[in-house]
């Protein structure tokens, strides 16, 4: 399993507009790539913090490099970010244990 992580500063008022962005273009990934979903987190320092799971990281990058699905969601995740607060992706990850439940 291959994992990884997104983080985000939003500009204020925009929350609800990148959530629902968001989980379209998750549904949309997971639909056309086999991505395993993903866990959207608001961090304490108010950040924005998404976890995806990736059967391997050959798929993940099958993905980066085919074209983009749901654009218009991500243009609209682009549009409520503060700019330049975070690259994207955040960290990627290979999972070598795993007792999540």
């Amino acid at each position: 399993m291959f994992v990884v992580l997104y983080r985000w500063r939003l500009k204020k008022g925009r929350e609800q507009e990148f959530r629902g962005a968001w989980a379209r273009a998750t549904k949309a990934i997971a639909a056309a790539h086999g991505a395993r979903g993903s866990r959207l987190h608001q961090v304490d320092d108010g950040s924005w913090l998404a976890y995806a799971q990736w059967p391997d990281r050959m798929a993940w990058e099958r993905m980066r490099a085919s074209a983009p699905v749901a654009p218009e969601d991500f243009q609209v995740m682009a549009d409520a970010q503060e700019d330049g607060a975070y690259p994207v992706p955040f960290l990627t990850m290979t999972v070598t244990d795993d007792e999540l439940r």
